[in-house]
């Protein structure tokens, strides 16, 4: 019969010290705070609980799609850089200014607005609404009515031309205008003979000026 050998014991030599912990003893409950501050992977926690009407295969078939999306969504977008920075070496090249490109992109806008729908739509509403209000009765009689306004106003415009016409030619015809006339004409004459008396004046000394008088006296 085999006797079981107990262990022999190992006595710890007096300078080696059990380890003690890293928490103060005042501080129960530390290590479980200082746990609960590791943040989650919130991805991780949702794939412990699908969302409703999901199994776990098609959550992941679903997870592994938008992935690819967004990779492809990334991928597009450094083509598009890419792309932008080629175009816009090819418009200093050419000699493009930013306003060109301004004024090319308000014409292309504008150009997509004339073709867009609601402009046609518009333009034939306003066609359509243009026909009926030319046709309607209300807008031909206020038509005719300017009209006849006008060919009233011409007609007593040209009333007054011929009166004032008239008028002036009976001024003159006139004794009092006539008798007017005839002493303007007299002031008129007066006034020449005036100055051709003065100017006759002034030329008559000097010429008897010029020849001195004869000594007829005799020795």
């Amino acid at each position: 019969m085999l006797m079981e050998e107990t262990p022999p014991e190992v006595s710890l030599p007096l300078s080696v010290k059990p380890l003690s912990s890293p928490f103060p003893s005042g501080c129960p409950g530390l290590l479980s705070d200082a746990m609960t501050d590791v943040p989650v992977d919130s991805a991780a926690s949702a794939r412990t609980s699908p969302p409703e009407g999901l199994t776990l295969a098609e959550e992941e078939e679903l997870r592994s799609e938008l992935a690819k999306v967004e990779e492809e969504i990334g991928t597009l977008r450094q083509v598009l850089a890419a792309k932008e920075r080629h175009c816009g070496e090819l418009k200093r090249k050419l000699g493009l200014t930013p306003l060109d490109g301004l004024k090319q992109n308000l014409s292309k806008s504008w150009h997509d607005v004339q073709v867009s729908n609601a402009y046609v739509k518009t333009s034939e509403k306003l066609g359509e609404w243009n026909d009926k209000v030319t046709q309607s009765d209300f807008y031909k009689k206020t038509q005719e009515t300017l009209s006849q306004a006008g060919q009233k106003t011409s007609a007593a415009l040209s009333n007054v031309g011929s009166v004032i016409s008239r008028k002036l030619g009976d001024m003159r015809n006139s004794a009092t205008f006539k008798s007017f006339e005839d002493r303007v004409g007299t002031i008129k004459s007066r006034v020449v003979g005036s100055r051709e008396n003065s100017t006759d004046g002034l030329h008559s000394p000097s010429g008897a000026g010029d020849k001195p008088p004869q000594d007829n006296t005799p020795f």
